[in-house]
C-alpha cells in the first residue's frame, strides 16, 4: 500500500521548493497567509484519492454563516479531524461546489497547532496553502516541566498572546475560523484523540455563530510512525456541513442543564463532539448507498 511520502513524492518536492512558511514560529509570524502557488498542487492530491460521488452536503449552510461573517459577525467552523488532508480535503470540496463555495473557501483561517510548523518541513510547507493562526497547544506542554522547560513555557505563553491578538484582528473581517476541536486527528488505538479540548469553550464563548462540519471517507490510514508515512486510499468524499448555529444559545443549553459541581468546559467540548459524531453517523449511512453503486 502507498504512504503519502511514495504516491506523491512529485507534488512533495514541489511544494517544498515553492514554501514559504516560518519552521520557527514567534510572536511576529503567528499569523500565516496562504500561499496561492501551493494551493492547486493540494487540490490536484485531494482529487487524486477522491472516488466519483464525493462531494460536499449543506453549501446553503455555509453561505448563510460565511453572509454572517461579511456582515461582521464572528463565525466559525468546528471540524472533525482525521487526517492531515483534512482541511485541503474541505477546501477543495468546497472550490467544486459551485456558487459562493471559491469565495468561502479563500476566507477561511484555520487554527493551527504550532508541530505542524516546527516538527516536519514537508507538513509545514502542505499547510502553508492556507491562511492560518499558529498557537501553542495545551497538548504540547503537558510534558514539560516548570523549572529545566521554563523558557519554552514562557515562549508558549508569547505565542499563544499573540495567536489571541491575532484572531482579534481577523474575526471580525468576513472570515470563517476553522477550528478542530479535538486538537488532534483521531487516532483508533488512542480513544482520547476523539475527546473535546476544554479549551474550545473559550473559542466558542466569544464567536457568535458557527456551522458543524463531518468529514466521511478514509483516504489517508493513521500509522504510528511519521505521519508522511500515512497509508494513501481512494474513497468515496462526503463533507457534511450543519446549519448555523447561535454560539451563545448552544453554550447556554449545556450549561444550564449541567451539574454544578461539572467541569463546564468539557461539558460543552464533549457536547460539540457528540453533535459531530451524530452527523459523522448519518453521513456514513448516506456514503454507504453511494459506495453500494
Amino acid at each position: 500500500m502507498e504512504t503519502l511520502t511514495t504516491k506523491f513524492g512529485a507534488e512533495i518536492k514541489k511544494v517544498v521548493s515553492l514554501s514559504k512558511v516560518p519552521t520557527r514560529v514567534t510572536e511576529d509570524n503567528v499569523f500565516q497567509e496562504a500561499d496561492l502557488a501551493i494551493l492547486p498542487i493540494l487540490d490536484k492530491m485531494v482529487e487524486d484519492v477522491s472516488l466519483p460521488g464525493s462531494g460536499l452536503d449543506g453549501l446553503e449552510n455555509i453561505e448563510e454563516l460565511f453572509a454572517k461573517a461579511e456582515s461582521g459577525k464572528s463565525c466559525m467552523l468546528l471540524v472533525e479531524h482525521y487526517s492531515n488532508l483534512d482541511l485541503s480535503i474541505l477546501s477543495t470540496m468546497l472550490s467544486k461546489a459551485g456558487n459562493r463555495g471559491h469565495e468561502i473557501r479563500k476566507s477561511i483561517i484555520a487554527i493551527s497547532g504550532i508541530k505542524l510548523n516546527e516538527d516536519n518541513p514537508v507538513v509545514a510547507a502542505f499547510t502553508g496553502a492556507y491562511s492560518k493562526i499558529v498557537i501553542y497547544p495545551s497538548r504540547s506542554t503537558q510534558g514539560l516541566d516548570p523549572e529545566k522547560d521554563k523558557d519554552e513555557i514562557a515562549r508558549s505563553n508569547t505565542i499563544n498572546r499573540a495567536a489571541m491578538k491575532a484572531l482579534i484582528r481577523h474575526k471580525y473581517k468576513g472570515h470563517l475560523v476553522l477550528v478542530f476541536p479535538s486538537g488532534t486527528r483521531y487516532r483508533p488505538w488512542d480513544p482520547d484523540t476523539k475527546k473535546g479540548l476544554r479549551e474550545i469553550d473559550s473559542y466558542i464563548r466569544s464567536f457568535d455563530y458557527m456551522c458543524f462540519v463531518a468529514l466521511n471517507g478514509e483516504v489517508l490510514q493513521v500509522q504510528k510512525t511519521d505521519m508522511m508515512n500515512d497509508f494513501v486510499t481512494k474513497d468515496i468524499i462526503r463533507v457534511t456541513v450543519g446549519p448555523v448555529v447561535d454560539c451563545n444559545e448552544f453554550r447556554n443549553k449545556i450549561l444550564d442543564a449541567s451539574a454544578e459541581d461539572a467541569d463546564k468546559k468539557q461539558e460543552v467540548a464533549d457536547a460539540i463532539m457528540i453533535e459531530l459524531e451524530k452527523m459523522h453517523i448519518a453521513a456514513e449511512e448516506k456514503r454507504k448507498v453511494l459506495l453500494k453503486s
